[in-house]
């Protein structure tokens, strides 16, 4: 039990770390995953709504965070066959915004920043929200820096090898 609250520690920490800037989205471990889905299992067994839908929120944070993209899409597929059934708008921003951290960790930026938006048309100022957009705008600007310095040294290399050529031409 102690090994798992120190693991659910550092997923606080990583949290933590996500909102002051340190870490761009935080990341949790398979045990962290393996022991929410335990606790999942454990409150099937007969416990209330409230505490099964506390664990399965958990066991969605962590399936999102993990650094296994098989848990990130599983958790992808849950949400989207969730989402409309929220009860409530806070409830709706909740996996929407999970969804978002899903969608960023698997790539697709945009789907990211529409379900961002989205929870920023529910809740304006919502710090998360909020930080998950400066992440996928980061990251969009970060690859595109990084392809526009690609095409450039291979347009470089090709001007080069052409220059080469036509040199070699000449002799």
């Amino acid at each position: 039990m102690k090994k798992m609250e120190a693991k659910i520690g550092k997923l606080f920490d990583s949290v933590g770390n996500f909102f002051t800037g340190a870490d761009q989205i935080p990341w949790c471990d398979s045990d962290i995953v393996t022991g929410c889905e335990h606790e999942v299992a454990e409150a099937e067994k007969g416990s209330s709504d409230k505490l099964k839908s506390e664990c399965i929120t958990r066991l969605s944070w962590a399936l999102v965070h993990s650094k296994r993209a098989d848990d990130v899409q599983r958790e992808i597929d849950m949400l989207e066959a969730s989402l409309a059934g929220s009860s409530s708008p806070v409830e709706a921003r909740e996996k929407l915004y999970l969804l978002g951290i899903g969608y960023y960790r698997n790539g697709d930026y945009s789907k990211s920043r529409n379900l961002a938006n989205r929870c920023l048309e529910i809740a304006p100022n919502w710090g998360q929200a909020l930080t998950l957009k400066k992440a996928i705008e980061d990251k969009i600007t970060k690859e595109g820096v990084i392809g526009i310095g690609i095409a450039a040294t291979a347009v470089g290399l090709l001007a080069g090898g052409i220059a080469a050529a036509l040199s070699a031409r000449k002799k």
